[in-house]
């Protein structure tokens, strides 16, 4: 059975192993007032289903990666379609894309081959609010 996230909202499928990455998410949430975006960690059930059903490896990708309207979208193209939505003049970034993709993911893989070492926070985790853990996809 499909799931519906994919295809009502955008997914954003995560390393959720990551501080960084999980910071990312958090970032994202922040900005994103009208819960436009869903969530998925690519270790997750509702991940890997996500990510089967649109071909996408399950390993060795160092990206985040977005689902829309059907495509997916990865490295500097993600990040940039999911600023293009967040409040706070983030989507000014957008304009990036008319820089050639390639010197954009060189960008990008330079921060997502660092990502680990660039967030050093506590191993605690925050306990999310129930308006928060809506907005990640669960069987």
């Amino acid at each position: 059975m499909p799931l519906p996230g994919p295809r009502e909202h955008p997914v954003v499928i995560f390393d959720g192993e990551c501080k960084f990455c999980n910071a990312a998410v958090n970032f994202i949430i922040d900005r994103d007032p009208n819960a436009v975006f869903r969530f998925a960690a690519r270790q997750s059930p509702e991940g890997y289903r996500v990510m089967k059903e649109y071909g996408i490896p399950g390993e060795g990708l160092d990206s985040l990666l977005l689902v829309e309207d059907g495509r997916v979208f990865v490295r500097s193209n993600a990040g940039l379609r999911i600023a293009r939505r967040l409040r706070g003049g983030w989507s000014v970034l957008y304009a990036l894309m008319a820089v050639p993709r390639p010197v954009r993911d060189a960008a990008y893989d330079v921060v997502a081959k660092n990502r680990k070492r660039l967030l050093r926070t506590s191993d605690a985790c925050a306990v999310p609010t129930p308006e928060r853990r809506a907005r990640f996809l669960s069987a």
